[in-house]
């Protein structure tokens, strides 16, 4: 079953096509019109006419084939690259997917990203991040927090690593929370203490 995370704004030509943009914008890896349907849960067909029509307009770029397999990634030589990229991290990155999956979680004081994708999100440059770091405070169901994990997993191929702790864990000095605190913490629910 699709899981709709719907965009704050709308400014894509149709929901389709921003999980499209989405999903290969924010992949780390090139991505088949095959993983593209079954990641977004939206019917090859569909995926197909859609990614041809990015190919087309060159804000899509298609690898050399292997084998049979067609591989599709963003194509870095359009002027609309950085642009896109900017807008799609904003409106359907980390952000925005983590509120829509997370808020109904009950029990979660306050959620933060940290690691990679925060130093992207404070505006530090690089490669799009393989993984996700996720701060759970409060007192949620772990199996609530791991099936939106595992959401944010299939949509956009990356890992998700949550660290769930309780507000007096979190207030606790160690190596490992005194780094995170001073890497920076991009908040998406509720604020850090």
């Amino acid at each position: 079953m699709r899981m709709a995370v719907a965009l704050p704004v709308p400014i894509f030509r149709s929901d389709t096509q921003a999980d499209v943009l989405a999903a290969l914008y924010l992949s780390p890896a090139s991505l088949t019109i095959r993983d593209l349907s079954l990641r977004l849960s939206i019917p090859y067909p569909t995926v197909h006419r859609e990614v041809l029509r990015l190919v087309e307009a060159s804000i899509v770029t298609e690898d050399p084939r292997i084998g049979n397999y067609r591989y599709f990634k963003p194509n870095v030589e359009s002027p609309f690259n950085i642009p896109l990229q900017q807008l799609i991290e904003i409106s359907a990155g980390p952000v925005p997917t983590i509120k829509a999956l997370f808020s109904g979680i009950e029990g979660i004081e306050w959620i933060a990203i940290f690691g990679s994708w925060a130093h992207r999100l404070l505006g530090k440059e690089g490669e799009i991040p393989n993984d996700l770091d996720l701060m759970v405070v409060g007192n949620p169901n772990t199996r609530d927090v791991n099936r939106a994990c595992l959401e944010i997993s299939k949509r956009f191929g990356w890992i998700v690593n949550p660290t769930i702790l309780t507000s007096s864990e979190w207030r606790q000095d160690s190596p490992f929370l005194s780094q995170v605190r001073s890497d920076g913490l991009v908040p998406v629910i509720g604020q850090p203490e």
